[in-house]
């Protein structure tokens, strides 16, 4: 990461602010790039998909497509928590290697939205081969708090889940 925030500035275009939107899970923050996020919705039902993995809820439908909805804290491997009216999906535009698709994400709530440096930004934390980081951008911190700064095309790909098309049917 250091190395990239040294090219930009070799290019002129360090600085340039990046904006995140930021979700509170289990009391930590994450971020997401602002630009892949479609909307924020309260949750409500999904309709489960037969032999899904546990931490996809599953899908609903929005203004006619079928979203996929994944439980980040089950994702992540975290104490499960009862759904409540500050839980919210983010859905958000995901490139994958067959294009772009629509998932949603289930998180706990939703924070704040931040103008980050990428200047600012630093490394994930090299855990070893046991502990896959590929998907953490980088890490920053705001007001004092630490805020993990997700790759989310990387993260959601590694799930490897059908295309919303391939729900279409169910649904």
């Amino acid at each position: 990461m250091e190395a990239a925030a040294a090219e930009r500035k070799a290019n002129g275009v360090a600085g340039a602010l990046e904006q995140y939107l930021t979700f509170m899970l289990d009391g930590e923050e994450y971020g997401v790039d602002i630009l892949s996020v479609r909307e924020i919705r309260g949750w409500d039902s999904a309709t489960p998909v037969p032999n899904a993995p546990k931490h996809v809820k599953g899908v609903i439908n929005l203004r006619g497509t079928i979203v996929p909805l994944i439980d980040l804290r089950e994702r992540f491997n975290l104490e499960p928590l009862d759904y409540g009216p500050m839980t919210v999906v983010i859905v958000l535009n995901v490139n994958t290697e067959k294009g772009e698709k629509t998932m949603g994400i289930v998180v706990d709530a939703v924070s704040d939205v931040y103008s980050i440096s990428p200047d600012d930004m630093r490394d994930p934390p090299d855990l070893g081969d046991s502990v896959d980081t590929h998907y953490i951008k980088g890490l920053v911190n705001v007001q004092e708090t630490m805020v993990i700064l997700l790759e989310i095309d990387r993260f959601l790909n590694a799930d490897r889940l059908p295309t919303s098309s391939d729900y279409a049917a169910e649904a």
